[in-house]
């Protein structure tokens, strides 16, 4: 394919870096340690099923899901761009 300044496999190469990418935003979003008894928002009891599921939880169900919904949505947009995206 013809891509005018870029090289040869810069297309892949923005593809796996944007997949490096979210792979490294969802390992940095796991959670580590011992899991709370209680929620840190609400104090509720977190239930020892979800607490087993998930290592190092500190939200109930409704608030982690309140949590995400307030999260700003993370680009889908890899910012390394070649010299033919830049010329556009």
């Amino acid at each position: 394919m013809a891509t005018g300044w870029a090289k040869d496999g810069a297309v892949q190469e923005q593809i796996d870096a944007s997949i490096e990418d979210a792979v490294m935003r969802a390992r940095a979003a796991l959670t580590r340690g011992a899991s709370a008894t209680e929620c840190d928002d609400c104090g509720e009891p977190i239930p020892q099923a979800r607490r087993d599921a998930l290592p190092g939880v500190r939200r109930c169900i409704a608030c982690q899901s309140a949590a995400e919904k307030a999260a700003p949505p993370a680009s889908t947009m890899n910012r390394r761009a070649s010299k033919d995206s830049l010329l556009r």
